[in-house]
């Protein structure tokens, strides 16, 4: 794929994996909009690194359509959605609640299908097109306190193969990425992004792989890529 001139749709774009994504691609040439639920912090983000900014939240089912709906007055076209919106939870199995889970799944799951399904439909119809999932590790093992987060992602995990199976035949690639543990804000309950730490992965380790896959010749592509750090100490 080439990356120049080229539209892409990232979620969760305002900090972390979404904004080193962003960046990576329009240093490349690429024309891209993210979205984000903090509307000031998403208006400062795309104006510092020249995105389009599109105020949603992927965990509302309702924000999907307005999001599209923005895009495509701005856009004349989508060349590849990254599917990187995602939160967490985590609780022991004897004290998880049904509310927890819909509030995880909503954005991990049903928000992240219910955007691949609009890409979809608009790639089949141009006969072209690139969906980029980002799970994590966690979606090809549990862990401790993971029954809600781990699920999510081995569900996404498990919906990206359903989606790579009935969308080739339209030359529409679907690739899943899994980051191990990244310094972002994901773990802060402020959502403000923490300290580097040397030894543990960067989003721009993630941005990187992403484009990578993205710049292989459309003839091909990798289904799946999971990221370790090297020697994450403590």
């Amino acid at each position: 794929m080439e990356l120049k001139e080229s539209t892409f749709l990232i979620t969760g774009g305002s900090s972390g994996i979404g904004k080193a994504t962003a960046r990576a691609i329009i240093n490349k040439g690429g024309k891209v909009a993210i979205t984000g639920r903090d509307e000031n912090k998403l208006k400062q983000v795309a104006e510092q690194i020249g995105a389009f900014p599109i105020h949603a939240d992927v965990g509302n089912l309702g924000d999907i359509e307005k999001t599209y709906t923005s895009f495509l007055s701005n856009f004349d076209r989508l060349d590849c959605l990254i599917n990187n919106a995602g939160i967490g939870l985590w609780s022991e199995l004897t004290e998880i609640n049904l509310e927890e889970f819909q509030k995880v799944y909503n954005v991990n799951v049903f928000g992240a299908a219910l955007m691949g399904q609009k890409a979809a439909r608009i790639f089949q119809k141009q006969n072209y097109g690139n969906i980029i999932n980002i799970a994590s590790t966690a979606s090809t093992k549990g862990f401790e306190k993971g029954t809600i987060y781990s699920s999510s992602k081995f569900a996404l995990r498990g919906m990206t193969e359903c989606w790579r199976a009935e969308l080739r035949k339209y030359n529409i690639r679907v690739m899943l990425i899994n980051p191990s543990e990244v310094i972002t804000a994901f773990f802060s309950s402020d959502r403000k992004e923490q300290e580097e730490v040397e030894s543990k992965l960067r989003s721009e380790e993630i941005a990187h792989i992403i484009v990578s896959a993205l710049e292989m010749d459309d003839r091909g592509f990798i289904p799946e890529l999971s990221v370790w750090a090297t020697n994450p100490k403590n």
